[in-house]
C-alpha cells in the first residue's frame, strides 16, 4: 500500500480554510438537526478526501458510480440500499438507533426488496403463493419485553424463492413469497413459507462491479424477512437465519446476528404437516421464531 506523502504546511492551511468555509456556510441553517448532520458530513467527507487524497479522475469515477446507481434504481430495485448494505452502513445505522437490548429480538437490515401492499393471509396461510421451493411451516408468539402476548400485531414476511429471486425480480406483477398476517388473541402466529436458501444480492450493476473489484462475494446467508408492528411498541425489522449455513460468517450485507440463527427442522416425505396440509409427497421444514418487541421510544 502506497504511503501518503507528507502535506506541506501551506497546503494544509489551504485545505483547512476550505473546511472552515464550508462548515460556516451551514452555520445559519434554521433546523438545528439538519445543521448538525450537514456539518458532521462535511467534516468527515473532507477528512476522507484529505487522508485518501483521490485524484480528480478517481473522484470523477466515484461520481460516475453514484450516477450509475441512480440510473439503475427503479421502484422495484434500489441500488443505493444495496450500496448502503454492502458498506455496512445500513447495519451500523440500526446499531446506533437500536442499542443492545437482551430482552428484545434483535433487528437487522430491511434489504432492497420490501414493498408495500403485500397480500393478507390468515394464520396458517401460505405466503409462498406458488413460488418454487421446499415448504416451510413457521410459527411463534409475539410478546412485549414483560412477556405479555401482543394480539393483533402485524407481521410482514418476505423471502426469495429457491432460485434466489424475489417476486419483484421477475418480469411480471405476480406477488409471491411475501404476505402479511396478524397475531391471534394469544399473540400466536403461523404460516407456510419456503425453506430459506442462499442467494446473491443483485450484482449486475455498479454495486456488483464494486464487489467484484474488491474481491467480495455478493452472497447472502439463507434468511426469511420479518417486520413486526403493534401500537405502543417499536416496529422491528429482522430476519431469521438457518443454522449451519456456510455463509453465516460472510453475509454480504453484515446482517447476521447470532441470536437470529434458528434451527430449521427437516421433515422427510410422508411426515404429517402440523395443520394437516396435503404436501403431495414433498419434504418440508419447520421453524419456531418467537418475537419480543421493545417499548416505543419516548
Amino acid at each position: 500500500m502506497a504511503t501518503t506523502p507528507a502535506v506541506p504546511n501551506r497546503q494544509r492551511q489551504v485545505e483547512e480554510e476550505l473546511v472552515r468555509a464550508v462548515l460556516a456556510s451551514f452555520q445559519d441553517t434554521p433546523d438545528p438537526r439538519l445543521k448538525e448532520l450537514m456539518q458532521t458530513l462535511v467534516r468527515h467527507l473532507h477528512a476522507f478526501i484529505r487522508e485518501a487524497r483521490p485524484t480528480e479522475a478517481e473522484w470523477q469515477h466515484a461520481i460516475d458510480f453514484l450516477t450509475a446507481a441512480g440510473h439503475i434504481t427503479t421502484d422495484r430495485r434500489q441500488e443505493f440500499v444495496l450500496l448502503s448494505d454492502v458498506l455496512g452502513a445500513s447495519m451500523q445505522t440500526i446499531n446506533v438507533n437500536q442499542g443492545a437490548d437482551a430482552s428484545a429480538t434483535e433487528a437487522t437490515v430491511v434489504g432492497p426488496f420490501f414493498v408495500e401492499g403485500s397480500p393478507e393471509i390468515p394464520i396458517g396461510g401460505d405466503m409462498a403463493a406458488g413460488a418454487p421451493g421446499q415448504p416451510c411451516w413457521v410459527e411463534g408468539t409475539v410478546t412485549d419485553t414483560d412477556g405479555n402476548p401482543v394480539p393483533g400485531a402485524r407481521l410482514e414476511v418476505w423471502e426469495a424463492d429457491e432460485d434466489g429471486l424475489y417476486d419483484v425480480q421477475y418480469d411480471n406483477d405476480h406477488l409471491a413469497g411475501r404476505a402479511h398476517l396478524f397475531t391471534d388473541d394469544q399473540g400466536d402466529y403461523a404460516f407456510w413459507g419456503l425453506t430459506p436458501t442462499p442467494y446473491p444480492i443483485p450484482h449486475d450493476g455498479p454495486v456488483g462491479a464494486l464487489l467484484e473489484a474488491t474481491g467480495r462475494s455478493p452472497m447472502r446467508a439463507s434468511h426469511l424477512h420479518f417486520m413486526a408492528a403493534a401500537p405502543g411498541l417499536r416496529t422491528l425489522v429482522t430476519h431469521i437465519f438457518v443454522e449451519g449455513d456456510d455463509l453465516l460468517t460472510s453475509d454480504a450485507v453484515f446482517g447476521v446476528r447470532e441470536s437470529l440463527v434458528n434451527r430449521f427442522e427437516r421433515h422427510p416425505v410422508g411426515t404429517p404437516a402440523p395443520d394437516g396440509r396435503d404436501l403431495s409427497g414433498r419434504s418440508w421444514s419447520s421453524v419456531r421464531f418467537d418475537i419480543v418487541l421493545s417499548p416505543q421510544p419516548r
